[in-house]
């Protein structure tokens, strides 16, 4: 990298939009790699005989090793940064997604679930903490940009199952090693520059946690717990559409594997979209409202989501992902004002739960896809966006005041 920044020794004060941007673009090679998995489903059942329940069961094998590590990995980083682990992490995912191109038996498959699992969870809370550092305080930009790189990747994954895995079979998977390669080698020169670019950390602030200086410990513990459940209702409702949709839109509505694969893409596109907005919106009006609006503004449109037709159900699914995907940057950025200088922690514990409820959620929901119906599973988790609104009880931090000090305690030094 040869981006040049302020001395290490002073704050950025505006955004480093080349690292920004590289950053995002390794996230959409990374989650686009990772999209992979959940895109060939139609595939994998086809040609391993597989059940709902082992579909779920693939899913939470993913999502587990991805959101077990998470939270440890960042609270090591918090303390240890390690920017040279992000190139680490893509190499393990690029395992992963060799086991499962040449993958002959349902173990193998669970095991290159499980790589595929822990590549991210050493990807995403250093690359957090690396887009935090270059955001020049701009938070919830920065991580809109970060995530809607993400999001991207996974909506292009449906994409290149339909045009490349599909026509080509299973074994085409190798051909995205050169993905991996690339964001390998630009994840490298980001690791430089996060290295010359982050000040000198105090002893003091490896052992502390800190607060927000406007709030007591219990409260920043409840609007903690309150996030939490919000992420479980967004996820676990986003793996229904994420690991089922293309079933239900098969079995509903007797489109071809190739075009739901294609309206999960404009499903998933959407998603991306929204994950631009709601950042900055956040920075502007408060990241309180844009959760509120995510989260429980999207009630109307899941409840109605099973009782309409091929047509209405694209169009809400693209309304569902654009408003629900809006919530992730708000919810992170606002849980990292809560502990500031945990940056790497409270990205890992986030993203981790987010992965691990989804993988919760595939297991859950395609072991009762199989007892009842795909078309019952639809209409039992359009109750779940009202657990938003459990955002009434979280404190406004824009008007308590402090998030400024916060974000330059001697702990904080990038994320998100």
């Amino acid at each position: 990298m040869s981006t040049t920044t302020a001395p290490p020794s002073q704050s950025l004060h505006r955004p480093v939009f080349t690292v920004l941007g590289v950053i995002s673009l390794c996230h959409l090679l990374h989650d686009m790699m990772q999209a992979l998995l959940p895109s060939m489903y139609p595939l994998l059942k086809v040609n391993y005989h597989l059940s709902f329940g082992q579909i779920g069961l693939l899913t939470l094998t993913y999502q587990f090793t991805a959101s077990l590590l998470q939270p440890l990995v960042g609270w090591y980083t918090d303390r240890h940064p390690q920017p040279y682990s992000l190139t680490i992490g893509m190499g393990v995912t690029l395992v992963g997604l060799l086991l499962l191109a040449s993958a002959h038996r349902f173990e193998v498959l669970l095991v290159a679930a499980a790589f595929i699992g822990m590549g991210s969870s050493v990807f995403h809370p250093e690359s957090s903490r690396v887009a935090r550092r270059a955001s020049g305080g701009q938070h919830g930009l920065a991580q809109s940009l970060f995530q809607v790189g993400g999001n991207t990747g996974s909506a292009i994954g449906p994409l290149a199952a339909a045009f490349i895995i599909l026509p080509f079979g299973q074994s085409s998977l190798a051909w995205f090693a050169l993905a991996a390669l690339t964001a390998a080698a630009l994840l490298w020169g980001i690791g430089g520059w996060y290295r010359r670019n982050t000040p000198p950390r105090p002893v003091s602030s490896t052992t502390k946690l800190h607060i927000h200086p406007g709030l007591t410990r219990r409260q920043v513990a409840v609007s903690m717990a309150i996030l939490l459940s919000l992420i479980f209702s967004k996820y676990f409702y986003l793996v229904s559409l994420t690991s089922y949709y293309t079933f239900y839109l098969i079995q509903k509505f007797h489109v071809s594997m190739q075009s739901a694969q294609l309206y999960l893409f404009l499903f998933l596109g959407a998603a991306a979209a929204g994950t631009l907005v709601g950042g900055p919106v956040g920075d502007r009006l408060g990241r309180k409202y844009v959760i509120w609006v995510s989260i429980l503004g999207v009630l109307p449109f899941t409840l109605l989501l099973p009782y309409v037709n091929l047509f209405w159900t694209a169009a809400l699914s693209v309304l569902i992902g654009f408003i629900i995907a809006s919530a992730f940057s708000a919810i992170l950025v606002y849980a990292q004002e809560l502990l500031p200088g945990n940056v790497g922690m409270v990205s890992g514990l986030f993203f981790g739960f987010a992965f691990g409820m989804a993988g919760v959620g595939a297991a859950v929901l395609g072991w009762l896809a199989d007892r009842t119906s795909i078309t019952f599973v639809y209409h039992v988790c359009a109750y779940l966006p009202a657990v938003g609104l459990l955002t009434g009880f979280l404190p406004d931090l824009e008007r308590i005041g402090g998030t400024e000090r916060a974000d330059t305690a001697p702990e904080v030094v990038a994320a998100s």
